[in-house]
């Protein structure tokens, strides 16, 4: 029998190599397992110009700052290299093109099946993410359409899209920064449900952290909190944004409520033909590999205590966000997140 493990690791983008690095601290038994053919995690996949919200100095993982960019937010690129620097500063173990297909549990061990065979361990850290599992609504007709479909998940750059006429959905930042660049090359109109709501031009995303650790710890203690009205879910005004909006590139034509083989049907009954629709509705989350052991909702939530699954022993979710921990699904933020997971996990296994 192959040997069993203190510390199987799903994923190895930024929430499973924060967690390595606390496991090292601990000094058990790890291995963790990615499904990527190289480092970088999620960010392998993101569209071309995507950049940070924040500045290096506050997007770092625990132990090592980012390097500083020549940009104000660091390239897709340089975060990376980031990535890739950091898990071998810290010569964390990491399997790679692994997917893990099943996780099965019984005696206190957990089996992981995967597509290069079967590993044992004691405890199990899922940190998959969410741009694997991709969302799009289930609009009435969208299986008529004709035109091209894409998710921001598999969106790169808005050269496929020149001379085209492209209807850009949501309201989240991925929108808003989809239809700035594709704006340039396309005709483009953008749907959102409700208008889009901006940030003041100064906030980047470490003032939102702070601002939202702030309103984190002000709940945990029933106190009262007032964030100056930012809602956090707001649009960040990375420069791509701000120059879409002093070129007129920034207006809503609001919802539509079904779809045609050409084109859409907004609210008012009207149609418009479009070549192709970008989704940029966000995602599920990636846990579809632990059915067998935990259940999950619709969107692949796990019931949890913070990162530690409720329903079974020795199953920790680290970097799905504010559910398995609060803001999670950032780099500053999984530094706490990781930090306690692997601190109960360490305990976890003394006692077991």
């Amino acid at each position: 029998m192959d040997p069993i493990l203190d510390v199987i690791v799903i994923g190895g983008g930024q929430s499973g190599l924060a967690c390595g690095y606390y496991l090292r601290r601990h000094k058990v038994n790890f291995l963790i397992l990615d499904k990527e053919e190289k480092c970088g995690g999620a960010w392998l996949h993101a569209w071309d110009s995507l950049t940070l919200f924040s500045p290096a100095e506050h997007s770092s993982l625990p132990g090592w700052l980012m390097p500083k960019s020549k940009n104000l937010f660091p390239l897709k690129q340089e975060v990376i290299n980031y990535l890739c620097q950091y898990e071998k500063r810290y010569e964390l173990p990491i399997e790679r093109t692994v997917t893990v297909e099943n996780i099965t549990f019984e005696n206190k061990v957990f089996t992981v099946h995967t597509t290069k065979g079967i590993y044992f361990s004691k405890t199990i850290i899922a940190a998959a993410g969410t741009w694997s599992n991709p969302f799009i609504p289930k609009i009435l007709g969208i299986d008529t359409f004709k035109g091209l479909q894409v998710h921001s998940a598999d969106y790169k750059n808005a050269n496929q899209f020149t001379n085209m006429k492209v209807l850009v959905v949501g309201e989240g930042n991925s929108g808003a920064q989809i239809v700035a660049e594709v704006s340039k090359e396309a005709k483009v109109k953008w749907s959102t449900r409700k208008p889009p709501q901006y940030l003041p031009d100064e906030v980047d995303g470490f003032y939102l952290f702070n601002v939202a650790t702030a309103k984190y710890n002000a709940e945990k203690e029933g106190k009262p909190f007032n964030a100056a009205n930012y809602d956090l879910g707001n649009i960040v005004m990375v420069p791509p944004v701000k120059e879409a909006r002093s070129r007129g590139g920034l207006v809503s034509s609001g919802g539509f409520q079904s779809m045609y083989e050409n084109g859409v049907i907004w609210t008012d009954g009207t149609t418009e033909d479009f070549d192709a629709i970008i989704w940029c509705t966000g995602f599920g989350f990636a846990t579809s590999f632990l059915k067998n052991i935990v259940s999950t909702d619709e969107r692949g939530i796990v019931k949890t205590e913070e990162s530690k699954a409720t329903e079974i022993p020795g199953l920790w979710l680290a970097g799905y966000g504010s559910w398995s921990g609060y803001a999670s699904a950032t780099l500053i933020g999984i530094n706490r997140n990781a930090k306690q997971t692997c601190s109960e996990i360490a305990s976890y296994l003394q006692t077991n």
